[in-house]
């Protein structure tokens, strides 16, 4: 590679492989706190070196802020040897090395990489010696140890494990003197004795006690353990801290697994006690006597026979010991007898049980088994290779078919098997076995049916074990009737459920909440102590039992009238002080107000699906949540032409909801067109205030009657405060900019009053384009900051939209075209969140003009031509695209296209005569202008200009000085004053007819 720098900056990129290395850091590894004069120039020649070193540049990646080694982490040994070690694999890990860390590298950076993976290696190669002596493998074990304790003599757990090993192998007198030699060690270089662990072993060692060797009987586990660190860690702790740990889980959560292996690294003896078995509670003792190797005495018939606890107390006094009670759930009260007496007995014992319940007694600590880790959706399949219930599967799945990996082909199923399974270890495990038969886009498509789909497993399993079904029937049998009968009503939710939506659903009175809680403690169920949930796969089998017991239709109609009443209460306060509290209700019910939408829709229960979906109309617009729009669309295609009768308010906002989401074609017209026809029909005071403003965003004034407007508005103040608010934007459209702030303060102190984020940021947006038109840019802002502040309070997705593109359209009138580019990107995200497509055209055609102004005309094309892409029924819609349609005339006259230019620009004209909220036809009449000086006209330029200049709306100064300027080049300033003075005097209506007559 060339001399010492290049290996270095090599070493550098490869310890982070796949990121960007910033300069500063490189230029710090490579030469240290005082790098040379000119270290960034340096750096680049040593980039240039290894790149021809390597013999392919592109390997190397400059950025703006650093540079990248473009190699998969997986391809570099370092971070192979990290991963092995996090999944438990260490002596697959320790094969990787090859002499000492970074043996050839000599830079600052370098040393406390090497202390960090020397000390890493050490752990692992005393991690393998402490399973090896586990398994009895005591020779391997010593191998491996003698050469750690040489290399670094004062490291005491290794000096420890080899006492034991050579103790374990009959080698007492060895122990001893490695003992010696490390308490001699430590007293000459340290001054310090050996620690409180090290003098325990060589105490036991001395006394002949078996338990200096480890006396472990913990079956051998035939496959990795993945994952589950933290709760390793969290184990250990508790058991360092308490006496009884109880980990809680629903079957096949990993418990026994987890408890194998947090007791693998527990101190002292440990023994595994599989009570699964056990029949009875009398037989609890006596095979925790089995599963330590003892009997029990063997007395003459018809003599009194011992106590089996007085002889475990026997047999495990003064010994340091961890008992793993195992699957105790069937014989919880036994089990908790028996640990509450030996432990009050024996004060070096521990104890480590598992089950779907608490034991129940003073001291017990609780630690509940999570589901494995999920990577988020859409993830790659490196970041997804990373998560626990990933890697589980990958492992599992290469064991049936050898050479199987997570690739960019499979991570999406892969992942949607882990989620559908709740990541939980022995559903993913028993999924991952039927790809020796499956391919893994077959598993992932029958996991509708799970229960068949998952039932080989492995044969030697407890039969509990061996089917998913089996899993959760173990459960479901140590459930008393009322408790069956509410864990399959729970079923009908999807998101979990309230205390009181459990009770009005359910139908099972006033012991809900004990019943609840009862569910909760034998782990059927989930609490954070509002909410309890069902894991989906036992969700799935309750949902069978509630079939089974013919009660699916009664309780699904209860879970739909229950939360349309829900959502109608909340509506109601969505637009007043109740507004913050009410959206989190809803927030935090989403699952199941959409569930329950979807069940109506299937069901063909129309009217239910058509209230449901108006009273959560409002509460839609404000979070922006996407998922509504599918349903909304599912909802108008069942609907049709058809609208139930008395829903026809219902039916209207089902209508500006579906296209709101897209919904295009000529049945989406016609259900437009039938709306437009109810909507003028209806002459009362509408139930859902949300369609009086849905409608006018969707459809637009010109679908609009003004006297069934009148009566269709409330007279509550917030409807009252609604009307302000469409004064102001009337008289803003008129051009009566006085009238227009006087009506929007107005509005605003109504909203104001009634405590309406949404209002008061709605009213403060028109404020600021006032403001922005008078030239007062510092108001303009502070306005469009406290919009800004209350639309993220909501969450409200679409209005967050809007109010950044605004902000970034003034900061292109300012030539801040940085900053407007920023507010254009982050505009563009939150309407993609809320599947809003007209206002992702909006940022796009933003983000268009940014480019164009910076001279980008390549992209800013690509940009406006993205416009033109999203298409929407909406009548906002219109505006963009015809904005873009101008955008695309600046871009043809920038490479001299008159023709095009003109052809683009009276289209975007044409089709918004008569639409009230068009702003770039002032900038479409400059861009005629410049098309007239392409042509050798400047009058006509002049004249244009004029014309523009009168009209209101949008006009980037920079255009307009551009072509003003080419203008009075052309015909000279008198000529062009006279020119533009006539085209100022044209009435709004004549400018544009003549704009397009030229």
């Amino acid at each position: 590679m060339g001399g010492p720098r290049v290996r270095a900056l090599l070493a550098m990129l490869l310890l982070d492989a796949g990121r960007v290395v910033s300069t500063e850091r490189l230029i710090d590894g490579l030469y240290g706190e005082e790098p040379p004069a000119g270290a960034a120039n340096a750096l680049q020649s040593q980039v240039s070196r290894l790149r021809r070193g390597l013999g392919d540049a592109a390997l190397v990646e400059g950025l703006p802020s650093g540079y990248r080694l473009n190699v998969a982490r997986e391809d570099v040994d370092v971070h192979r040897f990290e991963r092995l070690v996090k999944e438990g694999r260490g002596r697959e890990a320790l094969e990787l090395w090859r002499g000492p860390a970074l043996a050839d590298v000599q830079a600052p950076f370098a040393a406390a990489q090497v202390v960090r993976l020397e000390e890493l290696r050490d752990s692992v190669v005393e991690d393998c010696a402490e399973e090896e002596i586990g398994a009895g493998d005591h020779a391997k074990a010593i191998d491996g140890l003698r050469g750690l304790v040489a290399a670094r003599p004062l490291r005491e757990r290794a000096r420890g494990l080899l006492m034991r090993a050579l103790y374990a192998s009959g080698r007492q007198g060895e122990a001893l003197a490695v003992y010696e030699e490390g308490r001699r060690l430590l007293a000459e270089e340290l001054g310090a004795d050996p620690s409180p662990e090290l003098a325990e072993i060589h105490l036991a060692i001395l006394r002949g006690e078996a338990g200096a060797a480890g006396r472990r009987r913990l079956p051998v586990p035939l496959t990795s353990f993945v994952g589950r660190d933290e709760e390793l860690a969290g184990v250990g702790k508790m058991l360092a801290e308490g006496r009884l740990v109880t980990l809680l889980g629903p079957g096949g959560a990993g418990k026994t697994r987890l408890a194998l292996e947090a007791a693998e690294r527990a101190d002292g003896d440990a023994c595994f006690v599989d009570l699964s078995q056990v029949g009875e509670d009398a037989e609890v003792p006596r095979a925790v006597l089995g599963a330590l190797g003892l009997r029990e005495s063997a007395l003459p018939p018809g003599a009194p026979q011992a106590d089996p606890v007085d002889r475990l107390i026997m047999a495990l006094d003064g010994r340091r010991t961890l008992l793993v009670l195992d699957n105790c759930e069937h014989v919880v009260e036994a089990a908790a007898r028996l640990a509450h007496r030996l432990l009050g007995a024996l004060p070096g014992l521990r104890v480590l049980a598992t089950g779907r319940e608490a034991l129940g007694i003073t001291g017990e600590a609780l630690r509940p088994v999570p589901p494995l880790e999920l990577p988020p959706e859409g993830a790659g399949a490196v970041e997804a290779a990373g998560y626990a219930a990933i890697r589980l599967f990958r492992d599992r799945a290469a064991a049936v078919r050898p050479g199987f990996e997570i690739t960019p082909g499979n991570v999406g199923e892969v992942a949607r098997i882990c989620s559908a399974l709740d990541g939980l270890p022995l559903a993913i495990e028993l999924a991952a076995a039927r790809l020796r038969s499956l391919p893994v886009e077959e598993v992932a498509r029958r996991l509708d049916d799970r229960f068949r789909l998952l039932s080989r497993g492995d044969r030697s399993a407890p039969r509990r074990h061996r089917t998913l079904r089996a899993v959760v029937e173990w459960s479901w049998d140590l459930l008393g009737e009322d408790e069956r009968t509410l864990a399959r009503r729970l079923s009908v939710f999807a998101g979990g459920a309230t205390l009181d939506a459990a009770e009005h659903v359910c139908g099972t009175g006033g012991g809900t909440d004990d019943l609840l809680s009862g569910l909760v403690e034998k782990s059927l169920l989930q609490t954070d102590g509002t909410r309890y949930r069902m894991l989906s796969t036992v969700r799935a089998f309750c949902a069978e039992r509630l079939g089974e017991a013919g009660e699916a239709d009664r309780v699904t109609a209860a879970h739909a009238a229950y939360y349309l009443d829900l959502a109608r209460r909340a509506d109601a306060h969505l637009r007043g002080p109740g507004q913050m509290e009410w959206l989190a209700r809803l927030t935090g019910e989403h699952a199941e107000l959409h569930t329950a939408l979807r069940r109506c829709i299937r069901s063909g229960d129309l009217v239910t699906a058509l209230r449901l979906a108006a009273a959560l109309a409002w509460y839609w617009w404000l979070r922006g949540r996407i998922e509504a729009g599918p349903l909304s669309i599912a909802l108008l295609d069942a609907v049709g032409l058809n609208p139930p009768e008395g829903c026809d308010e219902e039916y209207v906002l089902c209508v500006t909801n579906a296209l709101s989401a897209g919904a295009t074609g000529p049945e989406a017209s016609a259900a437009l067109d039938l709306a437009t026809e109810k909507m003028a029909a209806m002459r009362r005071q509408l139930e859902y205030p949300a369609v009086i403003v849905l409608w006018a965003l969707t459809a637009g004034p010109e679908r609009s009657v003004a006297e069934a407007v009148d009566a269709q508005v409330g007279r509550d103040a917030w409807s009252r405060a609604l009307l302000d608010m469409s004064e102001g934007f009337m008289a803003q459209f008129s051009g009566d900019m006085a009238e227009a702030e006087r009506w929007a303060e107005r509005a605003l102190a109504g909203f104001r009053a009634l405590g309406d984020r949404w209002g008061v940021a709605n009213t403060l947006d028109p404020l600021a384009q006032l403001a922005a038109g008078r030239g007062d840019r510092e108001r303009a802002m502070a306005l469009l900051g406290e919009a800004l502040e209350l639309v993220g309070e909501l969450g409200a997705l679409e209005e967050h939209s809007d109010l950044l593109n605004r902000r970034a359209r003034v900061y292109l009138q300012a030539g801040e075209l940085d900053a407007a580019f920023a507010d254009f990107g982050r505009a563009a995200g939150l309407a993609r969140r809320a599947g809003a497509g007209d206002k992702v055209a909006a940022a796009f055609h933003g983000l268009g003009e940014v480019a164009r102004l910076r001279g980008d005309m390549p992209e800013a094309r690509r940009r406006y031509e993205q416009v033109l892409d999203a298409y929407s029924e909406r009548f906002i819609a219109t505006a963009i695209r015809a904005g873009a349609y101008v955008g695309l005339g600046w871009v043809a006259l920038a490479r001299g296209d008159a023709d095009e230019a003109r052809s683009r620009l009276r289209r975007a004209l044409e089709m918004t005569v008569d639409h009230p909220v068009f702003t770039n036809r002032p900038e479409a009449l400059v861009a005629l202008a410049d098309v007239a000086l392409l042509e050798g006209d400047g009058e006509r330029a002049a004249f244009l200009i004029g014309s523009a200049t009168a009209l209101r709306g949008d006009l980037l100064p920079g255009d307009l000085a551009r072509v003003e300027a080419g203008a009075r080049r052309r015909i000279g300033d008198e000529a062009y004053e006279a020119a533009r003075a006539r085209g100022a005097a044209l009435p709004a209506d004549r400018a544009l007819a003549e704009a397009l007559t030229m």
